[in-house]
């Protein structure tokens, strides 16, 4: 769990979720393991709205119950964007709480491509993950209320996945950020292999800054960090200018994945920053190679 900050009638807490158990070793020879989840509980005094419920039955189960300690009565559950890890879990979750799963569009859309993955990519890196039917809905103009607060949902673009999006909570001058922003975490870059580069991940933040918050509650994120939004911002930009000058000076998948790793030594998650190397340095060496490809190789 993570901060906790109210206004006189709002709040919202982080629960953040361990990460699974996979098979294999990175490069230096330490167990890939994923990288922790954040879920953000909103709540007021009665109803309350849940954020990127997580991906495996287990990390259902633990949050369900941090959830149901709260004692409120939860109506929607969000997804941020539509890799599995943010979601899969929300069907159960939607059905143990009666909630509603809400999500843009875009958002929609990437979750039955994540769908359409399981057997080719999740499933053979990650067991326990429950039935995953797309039971999400839009809201009519992205935004949608919590005793009266208004939750606006803000499509920002292509980030570590396409048709991203955040939710804002003005009242509560807080951004849950999704994979927009990152933590503590090292971050996934290897969908900058299909949209030309950061710039459009660079926009995404310009569009969170623009907001104003204070407080920002990233997908990826150390449980030991606060939710500074200034810190995270700042360090999010300053880790892709870090990772765009490595593409530049190191010839190799391990050159940069050790330049990372000297850089950000702290960082939790390796195993995406290994994946996220491979597939950079494997659309370079192989530039004859359908991306996608590329990309599933990476995760297996």
């Amino acid at each position: 769990m993570s901060t906790t900050t109210a206004t006189e009638t709002l709040t919202y807490d982080v629960f953040v979720n361990e990460p699974p158990p996979q098979d294999g070793l990175l490069p230096n020879g330490e167990p890939k393991r994923f990288s922790p989840t954040a879920s953000t509980l909103i709540y007021g005094s009665k109803d309350a709205v849940l954020t990127d419920p997580g991906m495996t039955t287990d990390q259902a189960q633990a949050l369900g119950d941090w959830v149901a300690g709260k004692g409120r009565n939860l109506t929607d559950i969000f997804i941020t964007h539509g890799h599995g890890d943010h979601w899969f879990a929300a069907a159960s979750l939607a059905e143990r709480f009666g909630a509603r799963v809400v999500a843009s569009a875009g958002t929609i859309a990437q979750m039955h491509a994540n769908v359409a993955t399981r057997p080719l990519l999740w499933d053979k890196v990650y067991t326990g993950i429950p039935a995953s039917p797309v039971t999400a809905a839009t809201v009519p103009g992205n935004r949608f209320t919590l005793e009266g607060h208004d939750l606006v949902i803000v499509e920002v673009g292509s980030t570590d996945s396409d048709d991203t999006t955040i939710l804002h909570v003005p009242d509560l001058e807080l951004i849950v950020a999704g994979d927009v922003i990152y933590n503590g975490v090292h971050m996934y870059l290897a969908q900058s292999v299909l949209v030309g580069g950061f710039g459009p991940w660079r926009e995404a933040i310009d569009k969170v800054e623009a907001l104003r918050p204070r407080h920002i509650v990233a997908g990826h994120q150390n449980k030991e960090l606060d939710d500074d939004a200034q810190r995270t911002i700042a360090q999010t930009r300053q880790y892709l200018d870090d990772a765009e000058e490595l593409l530049r000076t190191e010839d190799t998948a391990i050159d940069f994945f050790n330049a990372k790793l000297k850089r950000y030594p702290n960082h939790l998650g390796r195993t995406v920053l290994w994946v996220g190397t491979s597939v950079l340095y494997g659309v370079r060496e192989h530039p004859e190679q359908d991306v996608r490809q590329i990309i599933v190789a990476a995760w297996l």
